[in-house]
């Protein structure tokens, strides 16, 4: 089996990218975050082969739960959708991507901690073909067996207290001008994600986390809070949640647990 190279790995690339973006907004170094954004869109744009690859990179990683039948279905399907990708462009893509990062970022960026590396490579070498057959079967199986694991937890924080955080649902679903400020901009930035592959929600979402982690430990400081273990120990939940957010995908559901934690950081601020 030929070693994994993970600099032609097209979801790492994108994975490395997202973090330079994290980190660089961290150490306020605006140049060169706003330089990774501009490659994030330029390099996976639609219609690029880093696109069509990552797409299906996605498929396999963002899916869970599913039948044996169904999973063995879907890597199939991405296989046969990943011969159709022009590989020699693809090689050329990545090579662009590749020397720009060296040149306008680090080329330390590529040594940025990537939490599902291992599962990214299994992927790659399941993409990149040239397999014995014991090899490619139990690759296979391997990543079978991930689609067929259900998903990372998710923390319900619906009932946290009906001392700081009123129901959401009936909010959510008023007219639009009924939300918080804060809630609308996440809502716009969601909207837009689809655009740009997310690169700036995720941005955004970086920082409005942060934010919320701020109220949350903050609010420990609250007399109320103090004084009621049974309050005290729905707020660690929340923290927990927001401490692990980013082990899950993107989704519906994950958008509306931020604006839920939104309109319980504004009812313990106000």
């Amino acid at each position: 089996m030929a070693k994994h190279n993970k600099k032609r790995n097209s979801a790492f690339i994108y994975e490395v990218l997202l973090r330079e973006v994290v980190k660089q907004s961290v150490a306020k170094n605006t140049a060169k975050r706003d330089v990774a954004i501009t490659i994030l869109k330029e390099a996976f744009k639609k219609d690029t082969q880093l696109k069509q690859e990552l797409d299906l990179y996605k498929s396999l990683l963002e899916t869970r739960n599913l039948p044996e039948r169904l999973a063995e279905k879907l890597i199939h399907e991405s296989l046969s959708q990943h011969e159709t990708i022009n590989q020699a462009e693809l090689f050329k893509e990545q090579s662009r991507v590749i020397a720009t990062v060296n040149k306008k970022i680090s080329k330390d960026a590529f040594s940025n901690f990537v939490p599902n590396y291992k599962y990214l490579a299994t992927i790659a070498q399941l993409f990149a073909g040239n397999l014995n057959p014991k090899s490619k079967v139990l690759l296979e199986a391997k990543v079978a067996q991930t689609l067929m694991t259900t998903s990372p937890k998710q923390y319900k924080i619906k009932n946290v207290s009906n001392l700081v955080m009123r129901s959401f649902a009936s909010r959510f679903n008023e007219a639009h001008n009924e939300m918080l400020e804060e809630q609308k901009e996440t809502l716009r930035n969601f909207v837009n994600s689809f655009v740009d592959n997310g690169v700036e929600f995720r941005f955004y979402l970086h920082e409005e986390l942060g934010r919320l982690k701020g109220v949350v430990k903050e609010s420990y400081k609250l007399a109320e809070i103090k004084e009621d273990t049974v309050l005290r120990d729905k707020l660690d939940k929340v923290k927990e949640m927001l401490e692990n957010f980013n082990k899950a995908p993107l989704n519906r559901q994950s958008l509306i647990q931020v604006l839920q934690i939104q309109n319980l950081a504004h009812e313990l601020t106000t």
